[in-house]
């Protein structure tokens, strides 16, 4: 184990599957020459080449569907977008061709295929930039879809994602790429695409989130445990599929749950977890599930109404004694 940046993480992740497999590369705007954006591509020209490092256009509709055609034809291709914000731009080539190609083509046709890059709130960068599209794609059915909480997370999980057969789409967080944390050593690393992961054990609650909410919560839990209150965190980490089994265990132990979304409420993974608790968990739930969302509203500019909007420690607690009758 080291400690390192999740950037260097994600480099990592991508230098090692390069290495391991002449079909991997890497597309998009920045990646090349400029270090990409986050610098999580940084040196990987110098060490690949512009074949396998690649410099697009501002054009993520013809990148995307560039990378769709190649994986058919049996590469590997990681195309990042700069921002998952710009992936709509794209969102013809993801959803109607990578997601159903396998399925319309009768099983000719495998699309290994990754999209990474940031989504959710990234700060000061107002609401064309700073929206959570994770429920948006999980929608799809042909996508897998995951969440990286953790440096260690990010490495793992994106690794696993080259190495997949589907389209998984892979959702980063801006204001995470340069948070520190351990990272094992070894390039056999990987986690599954398709398991939640339990980061604190509790016995009164349950909170349920993925991303950088993570450490919201981390955050509420501690001031918690203060007041007497044993939270369990429920990192997601893979938000299509989502692993309920490790979710309905936890909630037959602590009898609670509160999910913690920065999406806004409608159509949100967490009311889909809300769903899905109340519907297969209802007699082992002593009160209703509640969920933490971000506001109805697109995100503003200001600093102050991003923290607003955003779901914060005191939402948080203030959900937790709502359902621990307190």
């Amino acid at each position: 184990m080291r400690e390192i940046q999740f950037r260097e993480a994600l480099r990592e992740a991508m230098q090692e599957e390069m290495r391991r497999d002449e079909r991997v590369y890497l597309m998009g705007e920045e990646v090349a020459q400029y270090n990409g954006a986050y610098k999580v591509s940084q040196g990987m020209l110098k060490e690949f080449g512009p074949e396998r490092v690649i410099d697009t256009p501002i054009a993520e509709l013809g990148f995307a569907g560039i990378g769709v055609g190649s994986a058919m034809m049996g590469l590997r291709p990681i195309v990042e977008f700069m921002t998952f914000n710009f992936s709509l731009v794209a969102i013809d080539q993801v959803i109607n061709n990578a997601a159903k190609m396998l399925q319309m083509s009768g099983g000719q046709y495998s699309v290994p295929i990754v999209f990474r890059g940031p989504s959710q709130s990234a700060g000061q960068l107002a609401a064309t930039h700073s929206q959570s599209f994770e429920s948006f794609y999980a929608n799809v059915p042909g996508l897998k879809v995951v969440s990286c909480a953790t440096p260690a997370d990010g490495k793992g999980l994106l690794k696993a994602a080259i190495r997949d057969p589907n389209p998984v789409l892979v959702m980063e967080s801006e204001q995470m790429y340069g948070m520190k944390g351990e990272v094992p050593e070894g390039e056999d690393f990987l986690l599954p695409l398709d398991k939640a992961d339990v980061k604190r054990q509790g016995k009164d609650v349950t909170l349920i989130t993925y991303g950088k909410m993570y450490h919201v919560c981390v955050e509420t839990a501690d001031a918690l445990a203060k007041e007497g209150i044993d939270a369990e965190i429920i990192d997601l980490r893979s938000l299509r599929p989502i692993d309920y089994d490790t979710l309905i265990t936890s909630i037959k132990k602590t009898n609670r749950a509160v999910v913690v979304d920065e999406a806004p409420p409608q159509c949100s993974i967490a009311s889909e977890v809300a769903y899905i608790l109340q519907r297969h968990a209802f007699d082992y739930l002593d009160a209703p599930v509640v969920k933490v969302n971000g506001l109805d509203t697109p995100i503003a500019y200001s600093g102050v109404f991003v923290d607003y909007y955003l779901p914060s420690p005191k939402r948080i607690a203030e959900a937790v004694n709502y359902v621990m009758y307190r």
